[in-house]
């Protein structure tokens, strides 16, 4: 049975090319920027075919063929969270890096994951600029927001857009994104009951009063935002952010057994659908934390990519 190749750009710390990797795809290219992030992917996927660097300095040239490129191009500048400068925000503008890739390399499938506001910034703008970008490379495009509680069974309120595109309308035809599946757990189920270390519990934070009187359901998770203090709905967390990564209250906290907490790595990390195996390094916590709220949720891409690789093989079997 024919083993499909993946690529993938912006790669993280490999979020994406798991989902990809549990259904029996080869990774044989990965790029990404941050040294960090390269230290983690490194960890669960070895370095062999790791292009640790800025893709615009990269030689197209070097780049091998693959079926299947995907890329989480950065999602700063679309978020509803950022500025959303789009385009006009150096990030933006690597979009149309993924474009030469695809350009040069003509994989068979490309597959998109990006916050689920870039379809509605600069008033649709950006998005048909997306869509007309791979029209004009030959492909054929489809995309879908998807819920991780609702497509991942995973409790993480974490909307996103996943775009799909097809090089041969054949394959284009016999795709489709998966259905929505029941959500059997709460995060609650994947926080562990142990007391965890004095560094992880919030008394005598300096919002410490203020905290009392909003946290008065133990059923919910809460946050700091730019905007004060909020909670999630009853036992989903709210969607994890790279913010987490900047300053320790950043990170969704709860009531444990003990006190209230932040969420750990590991916890972080199975919210993200990331199994017990996957390693993180213990050197660099808040980059960790950062390169989880980066990360995606591997589940939907899991099923996503199933779906891919049944319209593949339908086609191939014909």
């Amino acid at each position: 049975m024919k083993q499909y190749t993946v690529g993938s750009m912006f790669a993280g710390i490999g979020g994406i090319c798991l989902g990809f990797k549990q259904n029996n795809c080869k990774l044989i290219w990965a790029n990404e920027i941050d040294k960090y992030a390269c230290k983690t992917y490194r960890l669960n996927f070895g370095g062999e075919y790791l292009v640790e660097g800025d893709i615009q300095n990269i030689d197209l040239d070097s780049i091998p063929y693959m079926d299947i490129l995907t890329a989480g191009f950065p999602c700063q500048a679309f978020s509803s969270v950022g500025l959303q400068k789009g385009f006009e925000d150096p990030r933006g503008n690597l979009f149309f890096e993924t474009a030469r890739v695809i350009n040069k390399v003509r994989p068979r499938v490309v597959f998109f994951e990006n916050v689920a506001n870039l379809i509605k910034h600069d008033e649709g703008k950006t998005f048909e600029v997306i869509k007309n970008t791979l029209k004009e490379l030959g492909y054929h495009g489809t995309y879908k927001i998807m819920n991780a509680k609702l497509y991942g069974n995973i409790p993480q309120q974490r909307n996103r857009i996943y775009i799909v595109a097809f090089q041969n309308e054949y394959d284009y035809d016999k795709f489709h994104f998966p259905e929505e599946i029941p959500l059997t757990k709460t995060a609650f189920d994947l926080f562990d009951k142990d007391k965890k270390s004095d560094k992880y519990y919030m008394d005598g934070h300096r919002m410490w009063s203020r905290m009392m009187e909003y946290m008065t359901d133990k059923k919910r998770v809460y946050r700091f935002t730019d905007w004060g203090l909020s909670k999630g709905m009853e036992g989903i967390c709210p969607t994890l952010l790279a913010a987490m990564g900047s300053r320790f209250e950043r990170i969704p906290f709860f009531y444990d057994d003990y006190s209230v907490r932040l969420m750990t790595i590991r916890e972080c990390a199975r919210l993200q659908g990331f199994p017990e195996d996957f390693k993180f390094t213990d050197k660099y916590e808040k980059e960790v934390y950062k390169q989880i709220g980066n990360s995606v949720c591997v589940p939907v891409v899991n099923r996503i990519a199933k779906n891919i690789i049944q319209a593949l093989r339908e086609v191939d079997n014909e």
